[in-house]
């Protein structure tokens, strides 16, 4: 049976005809959108992160994290190109709207154009950040692309130079959409919808939480915003100006990183299932059929009856048995007296051991840590907002809110512990220190890693491990001075777990890999690839002293020992 056996990150319908979506387990699938049934799959060889079908609807191009752009066939995905220059992750890519063109925003910070039959045509650099989003202008040969270094820029074909460059005030800003007039709808972190007109600039307060993903229906003058706020609305853009038209709350196991218009009044949107779901924004009726959950394992927490998991279905599970659910996606297990913490896309702060809720936060969470002070237990779970949610336990198993600590402007991708320091990393690559005894911020580093830091670990004494997109293991000392150190990685690192003494350190990369740092020989001594799916979370083991290596494909891996 052909389905997601990880989350699906895009999706794409070309009229009442076609479904694609691509997903995290390196899959992409064509459906028939009458029936539901799959029709083809086809792989990339890391994450596929979006597809779009061809105006025809003859052909579908899929973005992967193996650094390509793909083509292919429909409905029987057949292989006709690879677009190959990238040297970093594709985040989206489109096809020209008459011409046999496609567009590519890649990691790598550039622009790139080729034709179908893999030619390259022209190279965009200008942009100082990622490129995150990308497209056609409606009636010239122009690309417009938006990036996380604050901008969005025009690029002429023609010329192959820079027509405009936009500052969106230095925000980041996901996503765009072109109207055919020439609008621009752009939306950005702080939840808002900016247009750029013929008469100007407007911002458009949307959504409580930053957008992740806009998508324009420019024949109906429709638009979808979607937002970690878990809210999707629909506006009207007909006056050049978004009118909300409906809102609504997200299903729990909808991802608003992707959706799209297909037949009649529907709209299809991914999710952290099997499959993709719909929505009827005439009836405003969600459909009622099960998504089938997938088995990917997001965190890893050792134990004496063996490893605590929890993953992409919110099912939590003990050496393999299920023990709990907690009803939506997780990203972590941090211990806390007599409870376990987990959370993530619902913004719910969860007992892992149970699946009972114990706080709400308006957005996604992704990490936590735990810490003593004055004699009571806290913990701090990190957000996408940036916020740092400060729990302190009461008794064994009861938590309260405390405060939010503002952590960083931009998603806290990993928070530790050592001596008297709070210490976290964020997806703009800043680093950020607390001081424990007084709950005041030491310092923030900016620039503390050259591209987006994907976690941290406690060392000790003050000392701190970090690892980015940049491919470098960064070792932090209690002065803030970090020592870089290349790794055996050749794609980005996703997670890191440190030894109970600190000596040893455990990286783990998107495509599999995970590579052993060793603190006092100064050097790596184990470089291994348990599996091809990536490798989502480490923790160690100190009973069996060996690190725990979770991943996408729902296995946990011993490293070491």
């Amino acid at each position: 049976m052909i389905q997601h056996r990880g989350p699906i990150s895009g999706i794409a319908a070309w009229r009442d005809t076609y479904v694609a979506t691509a997903g995290y387990d390196n899959q992409v699938i064509c459906w028939d959108q009458r029936t539901g049934r799959a029709l083809a799959r086809s792989f990339h060889d890391h994450l596929a992160n979006q597809c779009t079908f061809s105006p025809d609807g003859r052909h579908l191009l899929t973005s992967s994290s193996d650094y390509t752009a793909r083509l292919w066939t429909v409905p029987d995905l057949r292989l006709v190109a690879v677009f190959a220059e990238q040297e970093d992750d594709v985040e989206m890519s489109v096809f020209h709207p008459s011409k046999e063109l496609v567009a590519t925003a890649s990691r790598d910070h550039r622009v790139r154009v080729y034709d179908f039959t893999g030619r390259l045509v022209a190279l965009f650099a200008g942009h100082t950040a990622d490129v995150i989003s990308v497209e056609w202008s409606r009636d010239a040969d122009e690309v417009i692309s938006s990036s996380d270094d604050g901008t969005i820029k025009r690029w002429s074909l023609e010329t192959g130079a820079m027509i405009a460059n936009l500052d969106m005030g230095g925000v980041e800003t996901d996503t765009i959409a072109i109207s055919s007039g020439g609008t621009i709808f752009a939306g950005n972190d702080e939840g808002r919808i900016v247009v750029v007109g013929p008469t100007g600039q407007k911002d458009v307060p949307a959504h409580d939480a930053g957008i992740k993903r806009l998508v324009l229906d420019d024949s109906r003058h429709l638009l979808v915003s979607l937002s970690y706020d878990r809210t999707m609305r629909l506006w009207d853009v007909s006056s050049g100006r978004p009118e909300l038209r409906d809102t609504s709350a997200l299903p729990d196991d909808v991802w608003p990183r992707s959706c799209a218009f297909a037949g009649s009044s529907r709209l299809v949107f991914a999710t952290f299932g099997a499959g993709y779901r719909g929505y009827d924004y005439e009836e405003r009726v969600w459909d009622t059929a099960e998504v089938p959950p997938t088995g990917g394992v997001n965190a890893v927490l050792p134990g004496p009856d063996g490893p605590l998991t929890v993953g992409d279905a919110g099912v939590v599970r003990r050496d393999g048995a299920p023990v709990a659910e907690t009803g939506s996606l997780c990203n972590f297990l941090t211990p806390l007296g007599g409870v376990v913490l987990s959370g993530g896309q619902l913004g719910k702060v969860f007992d892992a051991l149970t699946g009972r809720e114990l706080y709400q936060h308006r957005s996604p969470l992704n990490c936590g840590a735990t810490f003593e002070r004055d004699g009571e237990r806290y913990a701090v779970v990190g957000a996408y907002t940036g916020e740092g949610l400060l729990l302190r336990l009461r008794g064994t198993d009861r938590v309260e809110h405390v405060a939010d600590l503002p952590l960083h402007v931009n998603a806290v991708k990993g928070v530790a512990v050592s001596g008297d320091f709070v210490f976290s990393v964020a997806a703009d690559a800043s680093a950020t220190w607390y001081r424990i005894s007084t709950l005041e911020k030491v310092a923030t580093v900016e620039d503390a890693h050259d591209k987006i830091a994907n976690g941290c670990a406690g060392l000790e004494d003050g000392w701190f491990a970090s690892v980015s997109r940049d491919l470098k293991l960064r070792l932090w000392n209690p002065e803030r001075h970090a020592e870089v150190l290349p790794t055996p990685h050749t794609h980005s690192i996703k997670c890191v777990a440190a030894s109970d003494d600190g000596r040893f350190v455990a990286t783990g990369s998107y495509n599999g890999r995970v590579a052993v740092y060793d603190r006092v020989e100064r050097g790596w001594t184990e470089v291994v690839r348990p599996t091809t799916a990536g490798i989502s979370a480490l923790a160690y083991d100190a009973g069996r002293k060996v690190f725990a290596a979770a991943s996408y494909d729902g296995q946990v891996y011993t490293i070491g020992g």
